[in-house]
Formats: structure tokens, sequence, C-alpha cells
């Protein structure tokens, strides 16, 4: 989003539009993890639109589409993005424990198994 808004602003918006919409997939990650100023998140919306009905869009977020009025600082925004998003979908909503925290978590339970333990010696 920052960097469909900066083409905007330099002048590039052609250009960029051309880059994000020529891939037959396009994977945006992380939506929502930073919020967005309204100028970016009209970008973003923009990048969407033009894909709408013509290319795919794998999409990544840990937010619910609840959230999404506030990400993007503008419901109306939101709800053009996610019409045009969620139409014709398959929505994957994975709920879980943090895939990079697992292995973090395994040596601390490790760590507490042994300061719990007896020792054997």
């Amino acid at each position: 989003a920052a960097r469909c808004h900066r083409a905007a602003i330099e002048g590039r918006w052609a250009t960029t539009m051309r880059f994000y919409a020529g891939p037959r997939l396009l994977i945006i990650d992380e939506v929502g993890y930073l919020p967005l100023p309204a100028e970016a998140a009209a970008a973003l919306f923009q990048v969407v639109s033009q894909r709408y009905l013509r290319g795919s869009i794998a999409l990544t977020t840990n937010l619910g589409i609840a959230s999404w009025g506030r990400i993007f600082d503008d419901p109306t925004v939101a709800a053009a993005m996610l019409d045009r998003l969620l139409h014709r979908s398959v929505v994957f909503n994975i709920d879980g424990d943090s895939y990079r925290m697992r292995v973090h978590q395994a040596r601390a339970e490790h760590l507490r198994k042994a300061v719990v333990a007896p020792s054997s010696r």
C-alpha cells in the first residue's frame, strides 16, 4: 500500500498499476499488521479494484473482517474492498498458536521440564 501511495505522489501510478495488475496471482501479506493512512488504503483499494475479476489475490491478515474499518481508517473503503475480495472467493480461517513461536515454545517447555524434574544423578 505504501508503494502504491508513493507511486501516485511521484507520478508513476500507471506503471505501478500495470505491475500489480499483471501477475496471475498477487499475494498481499499481513494486511492490518500496520495501520494504513487513508491515502495508502485508497491506493490499495485501487489495486484490488483493478484486479477484481481479472486476477487472483491471496491475502493474509491476523485480523477479522469486522476490524477492517479500523485498519483502513475508513469503513466505506473497507466495505468496498471486502466486497470485491470476498465475491467469488475462498476464505481460510486458521485459528491457533503462532507457527513461528512453536520452536520457542518447545524449547521453553523442555527447559521448564528440566528445571522441575529431579536430576537423575
